[in-house]
C-alpha cells in the first residue's frame, strides 16, 4: 500500500492532537468493522472555529485524516466547516489508498457530529441543517460479513 508524503507527514507529525478542556462541542464516531474511533473537540467563538483537537484510536490513515480535518476547519465559520467532505480531506492529503478511504469518512462524520452538537446546544438546528447531518445516520461501513461487498464500498467518496 502506497501513501502520499502528506499522509505520512500527518501520521508522523500529527497537528492538533489532544483535547480541548473547555470545548464548545465534541463529536466522537467509530467504525465497527475496523475498530477506529475518532473524537474531535471544537472551540467556537462568534461562529468561528478558533481551535480543533483530535484523539484517534486507529491506523496511520485514521490519524492522518483526523490531523488534516482539524487543519481544514480551524479558522472557518461553522457553515464552511460543515461543508468539509471526506473527499476534501482525502484530496488535501493527496489521496488515500482505496481500502483506507473509510478513514476520511470518519473524519467528516466527527466534524459533523461536533457541529450537530453545537447547533443543537445553540438552538439553531433547522430542517435544512439537519439534512447536512444525515451522514451521521448512515453506517457507511456496515456492509455485512461479505468481504466482496466490503471491498466494493471501500472506495466510497462523496461531496455532499
Amino acid at each position: 500500500m502506497e501513501y502520499s508524503e502528506k499522509v505520512m507527514d500527518h501520521f508522523m507529525n500529527p497537528r492538533n492532537m489532544g483535547e480541548i478542556a473547555d470545548a464548545t462541542a465534541s463529536g466522537t464516531v467509530g467504525n465497527p468493522v475496523c475498530g477506529d474511533i475518532m473524537k474531535i473537540d471544537l472551540k467556537i467563538e462568534n461562529d468561528i472555529i478558533t481551535d480543533a483537537k483530535f484523539k484517534t484510536f486507529g491506523c496511520g490513515s485514521a490519524i492522518a485524516t483526523s490531523s488534516m480535518a482539524t487543519e481544514l476547519i480551524i479558522g472557518k465559520n461553522t457553515a464552511e466547516a460543515l461543508e468539509v467532505s471526506n473527499k476534501a480531506v482525502a484530496d488535501a492529503l493527496d489521496g488515500l489508498p482505496a481500502v483506507k478511504l473509510h478513514c476520511s469518512v470518519l473524519a467528516e462524520q466527527a466534524i459533523k457530529k461536533a457541529l450537530k452538537s453545537f447547533y443543537e446546544a445553540e438552538g439553531r438546528m433547522t430542517d435544512e441543517l439537519a439534512e447536512k447531518f444525515k451522514i451521521l445516520g448512515e453506517d457507511e461501513h456496515d456492509h455485512g460479513d461479505d468481504e466482496e461487498s466490503a471491498d466494493e464500498h471501500a472506495c466510497c467518496l462523496h461531496d455532499d
